[in-house]
């Protein structure tokens, strides 16, 4: 009998299903959005927003750290869902490795690189009842409800791999499997957001520094200390 897989928790170490509450979502002034002619309710379609989906190098709030060799390989595997339009994602987080179809609620279209953080853009999966009349049906029309509703919610990755303890730090290992990214309530990645992409900015780590640059920029800050 196959074991089911678990979920490993922060500061846990083991193999099982990792999740990663690692961007926000909210969009700017929703009322011009459902802004229509003589005040009808109006939704575009495809109702697409901008992210930051994941960061490698850095630490998240379960503690974790996705070296960049591993986020990089996995989100180059992802693209290939991405062209075949099958990059979907739930609304709320199951305890499985699989997608559940009627849970369906995000197909993200596009992920690149910016510096050590993964932006992107993702379309919310609206019924026609809900963009027609604002019924809402499906779980995408709960999430783009929310949204107009000004409210932030949260991006995070679901996968399996395992966690190991190295140094004091809990580091994902290689053989880390991307499933999908969710849509949940609160991340874990610091400063991930999704919006416009001119709100988005300044959550972007642009630069990639390694620790011997940053143990060099310390060194010479105490230098100069000492010397004034």
């Amino acid at each position: 009998m196959k074991k089911e897989l678990e979920i490993i928790k922060e500061g846990k170490t083991g193999h099982g299903i990792l999740i990663e509450r690692d961007g926000y979502m909210y969009v700017k002034n929703p009322q011009k959005i459902t802004e229509g002619i003589d005040g009808e309710w109006n939704v575009p379609h495809p109702f697409i927003v901008d992210a930051i989906f994941q960061k490698f190098g850095i630490k998240n709030a379960n503690g974790r750290i996705y070296p960049e060799n591993v986020l990089k390989k996995q989100v180059e595997l992802y693209q290939k869902k991405i062209n075949e339009s099958n990059a979907i994602g739930e609304l709320n987080h199951p305890a499985e490795s699989t997608i559940d179809l009627d849970r369906i609620a995000i197909n993200i279209t596009e992920l690149h690189w910016e510096g050590r953080t993964l932006v992107g853009k993702a379309m919310i999966n609206t019924s026609y009842g809900f963009r027609k009349y604002g019924i809402v049906s499906t779980r995408g029309d709960q999430m783009a409800n929310l949204l107009l509703n000004g409210i932030k919610i949260g991006v995070s990755s679901r996968g399996v791999g395992s966690v190991e303890q190295k140094l004091g730090q809990y580091i994902v290992g290689e053989d880390f499997e991307l499933i999908c990214w969710d849509v949940v309530s609160d991340p874990s990645t610091p400063g991930a957001w999704i919006g416009q992409p001119e709100e988005l900015q300044q959550y972007v780590e642009n630069k990639v520094t390694d620790n011997k640059s940053q143990i060099n920029e310390k060194i010479n800050k105490i230098k100069r200390i000492l010397n004034s």
